[in-house]
């Protein structure tokens, strides 16, 4: 059997979960898959939970133990076993629709795309409500990747929405920190290589918000943590011979993702200093990424048009230049926590 689409699901202690994941999983329409659990050295029954499945769906299920890594050990390691024409990765307390692999291959295969993107909703774990769908915007459609378009930075970078060619993606490995990585992966899978893009609105993905997500315990250490791997990734961009043309798209990048989005969460941690912080960010960002201040993508006649998220996005842009950022984390903390109004950036 030719493997179409491998499936990569880290595991880590997901016992009170997992079956809801791992039953849509088993019971994919597309036939010609293989599901690799990684067992990142959960210390509760997923083990022996995932190795059950593998006996009861031996054609399917690929089981490996591994010790502790963290998720994203977890998800090189399933990386480097695939065999799949294409390859995509699910969260262990995530649902995938039972069409998730199939309408994904099709969409993949119809427009020989190298990456195949989905819509997706966020449901709150302890109503079950729905909070919010989103990718469902661009509709059926089919996208170059351009450096010279801002598009490849906001298209949305979680992995679980979307199959890769495997061919343009195996020799990847993700970063070893939490948050960021499957950004910087795909923004790495750009930088190898991959040009075709292709959307579907089919909402096939079902996210699982939780209290203890990593909005709620950001700290410094994360922090550093993405400062110092946005730096390997623009020192790949020079080691891959692309970072004249890539810089640009980079730079926003960095300002979007530590600027805007990481600032915003680490200010949840009473012990940091944000003022402080945001002058150092403002610095770090000055020194590594300095087309950020002029860029193209920051001005009015690109953003206003666009709406309402972008005009946000040119305001933090402007409250930065005057050098008063902070007031951007105290507005947006009200508008989330008093008046429940979340642009997503």
């Amino acid at each position: 059997m030719s493997i179409k689409v491998s499936i990569v699901v880290p595991v880590y202690n997901a016992e009170k979960f997992l079956n809801k994941c791992l039953e849509p999983l088993a019971n994919q329409t597309l036939e010609d898959i293989e599901i690799i659990c990684v067992d990142d050295g959960s210390k509760d029954n997923s083990g022996k939970i995932i190795d059950e499945y593998a006996k009861k769906y031996p054609n399917k299920f690929k089981i490996y133990h591994k010790e502790n890594g963290g998720e994203w050990s977890a998800r090189t390691f399933g990386l480097k076993k695939a065999t799949g024409e294409y390859v995509g990765f699910i969260d262990n307390d995530d649902i995938p629709e039972i069409t998730w692999a199939e309408k994904l291959y099709e969409a993949a295969k119809k427009n020989d795309a190298d990456i195949a993107f989905c819509a997706y909703d966020r449901i709150d774990l302890d109503t079950g409500k729905v909070v919010a769908t989103e990718m469902t915007q661009y509709g059926t459609m089919n996208k170059e990747v351009d450096f010279n378009d801002d598009f490849i930075v906001y298209a949305n970078p979680s992995l679980w929405n979307k199959i890769y060619k495997l061919e343009k993606v195996k020799n990847l490995e993700f970063l070893p920190f939490r948050g960021c990585n499957d950004t910087l992966f795909l923004i790495h899978s750009y930088m190898l290589g991959v040009k075709k893009l292709t959307f579907i609105p089919d909402v096939l993905y079902h996210y699982s918000l939780r209290s203890s997500s990593q909005i709620h315990n950001m700290n410094i250490e994360d922090i550093n943590n993405l400062k110092k791997y946005l730096l390997v990734t623009k020192e790949n961009a020079i080691k891959y011979g692309i970072y004249d043309e890539f810089k640009y798209c980079l730079d926003v990048m960095a300002f979007l993702h530590l600027g805007i989005s990481w600032m915003y969460m680490v200010s949840y941690d009473k012990s940091v200093n944000m003022r402080k912080l945001m002058k150092e960010v403002t610095e770090y960002l000055d020194k590594n990424f300095p087309t950020w201040r002029k860029s193209k993508f920051f001005k009015i006649p690109h953003c206003f048009p666009k709406g309402i998220k972008f005009i946000a996005i040119w305001g933090v842009h402007l409250l930065y230049k005057m050098r008063i950022p902070t007031i951007y984390v105290w507005s947006y903390r009200f508008l989330v926590d008093k008046l429940h109004i979340d642009i997503k950036w």
